[in-house]
Order: structure tokens, then C-alpha cells, then sequence
């Protein structure tokens, strides 16, 4: 249990409430970040805070001051009963009319939080819906999620825990909510942001903390066989070790290079939960 912070105010979850014609609920007209509550700390803050501007930028929306929105989030924290979790803030246009156009007030901020821990390992399907690198959404985290939330029940529904999407160039773009590393021929590769997929904090962490390097991989490839070993990296599933693609196992399941990764991350993780 924790209070829900709601434009200014700390409130209980029953009592929290925005605008019917808030556009993050019209249009999803919004953006948002998840941020790992480890030790009850939030982990890499900065980070999160600066994708949390960069996305709201590339929408038009004006956020709160990086100050409020951190107090917001102690605010939260400081009331939570669990110390291991995620925090979810979002930021939307606010209240609108109910067709496309913004009404131009103040934009809606909002702060959560709840307990949370993910699976040791994630079997991952292909679906059949492309991602747009060229969409004017690429790269940018926001509330328009449903065609996460339609690959994510195609996934669950094919016995997977992580739908994977490939973009209209025919190349591994991402996860619903995670980036992914493969190895291949030896070598750890990740998609490049131009391939349309999130500027994943966790991504970025693990390519400078274990290395790797970011190279465009073919539908063709995403296969176990050419796939040794992968893993997918996010905030809440950290450095999670993929199982099977498919539903066909992979040659190595905790590899040596996902063992690397994974002892890399917890490293940092004990070094600093605000890194």
C-alpha cells in the first residue's frame, strides 16, 4: 500500500482521480517512465528523468521541473510499505476536448508505485504486427500502448512471457517493455535505436557497464540455431536470461555472455540504487 501522488497531492489509491477529459485517457495523449524501486531507492533516477523530458519534448508536452517530480516520487516512496517495486510516472497533455486537438491547460502529472518482481527466465514469440521505426512515436516511451498491451496477450496466449516485435524493414526491433541482446556468430548485438526500438535505460546501462554492439539482425536470424544465447534487459526484468523463441529452446539458456551481463548489472545494482 502507498499514496498515489496527483497533480500536487499525495492521496490515497480510492481517492485519486483525474479529469474524464484528460487526454491521457481520450487520446493517450502522454508519456511515461517505470523506475525500479530497489531497496527502496529509486534506481537511476537521473536517467529515467532525462528519457521522461526527451519523450515529452517529442510530443509538445510540458512536464514538471525534474525537482518536482523527484519530490513527488520521495513523496510516494515514503509511504510505501515495500521496498522493492516499480514507480510509474506519467505526465500527460491534461484535460482536452474529446477529439484530437489539446485543450491547451495544464498538463496532468501522476506518481505510483506497487511491489513487483519478474520471472529468472522468458520464453519470447515473434508477432505478426510490425513496429513503425519511421512512425512519429519511435523512440519516444508514451501512454499509447495498445498495440503493446494486443502483442503482449498474443504472447501470453501462445504460452510466452515477451512478445517481440520486427520492424517494416524486416529487422529485431524490440520487446513490449524491454530491449533485447542476441548472440551470433559469438558476438552480443543489440538493435540499433534506428531500428525504432526504446532508448532502454537498462539497454544503455548494459552496453557500458558488459559491452556489446548495436547492429541491425534479420527476421531470418531470430532463430535458435543462429541465436546461441539472448537475454532481454528493462527496468523491471533487469538482465532476464530468454529461454526459447518461438516456442523452440535456445542452445544456451544463462550463457556465458548472459551470465557476464547479469553479474554486471548486480554489481552496479549494490554499487549505488541512485547510480
Amino acid at each position: 500500500m502507498s499514496l498515489v501522488y496527483v497533480n500536487g497531492a499525495l492521496v490515497a489509491p480510492e481517492n485519486a482521480s483525474i479529469s474524464v477529459f484528460d487526454h491521457g485517457l481520450v487520446t493517450g495523449d502522454g508519456v511515461f517512465e517505470t523506475i525500479l524501486l530497489h531497496l527502496g531507492r529509486p534506481f537511476a533516477l537521473r536517467q529515467h528523468l532525462a528519457r521522461l523530458e526527451r519523450s515529452a519534448s517529442g510530443l509538445g508536452i510540458e512536464t514538471a521541473s525534474p525537482e518536482v517530480i523527484s519530490s513527488a516520487i520521495e513523496g510516494v516512496i515514503e509511504s510505501c510499505d515495500f521496498d522493492k517495486g516499480r514507480i510509474r510516472v506519467i505526465v500527460t497533455s491534461g484535460p482536452g476536448p474529446l477529439g484530437s486537438a489539446r485543450g491547451g491547460g495544464s498538463p496532468t502529472l501522476v506518481v505510483a508505485a506497487e511491489p513487483f518482481a519478474s520471472g529468472p527466465v522468458a520464453n519470447v514469440v515473434v508477432v505478426p504486427w510490425t513496429r513503425n521505426e519511421f512512425g512519429a512515436l519511435s523512440g519516444l516511451k508514451t501512454t499509447s500502448y495498445a498495440d503493446n498491451a494486443l502483442a503482449l496477450a498474443y504472447a501470453h496466449e501462445h504460452g510466452a512471457d515477451e512478445a517481440i516485435f520486427i520492424n517494416t524493414s524486416g529487422m529485431l526491433c524490440e520487446g513490449t517493455g524491454s530491449n533485447i541482446f542476441v548472440v551470433i556468430d559469438g558476438e552480443l548485438v543489440t538493435p540499433p535505436l534506428s531500428s525504432g526500438c526504446l532508448d532502454g535505460v537498462t539497454r544503455a546501462l548494459v552496453l557500458e557497464r558488459h559491452g556489446g554492439h548495436e547492429r541491425e539482425v534479420p527476421r531470418r536470424a531470430f532463430v535458435p540455431g543462429s541465436v546461441i544465447e539472448a537475454f532481454l534487459t528493462s527496468t523491471l526484468r533487469s538482465v532476464q536470461p530468454i529461454a526459447a523463441i518461438d516456442g523452440w529452446p535456445l542452445p544456451l539458456v544463462r550463457g556465458p555472455e548472459t551470465e557476464k551481463a547479469m553479474a554486471s548489472y548486480a554489481a552496479l545494482l549494490a554499487e549505488d540504487s541512485e547510480y
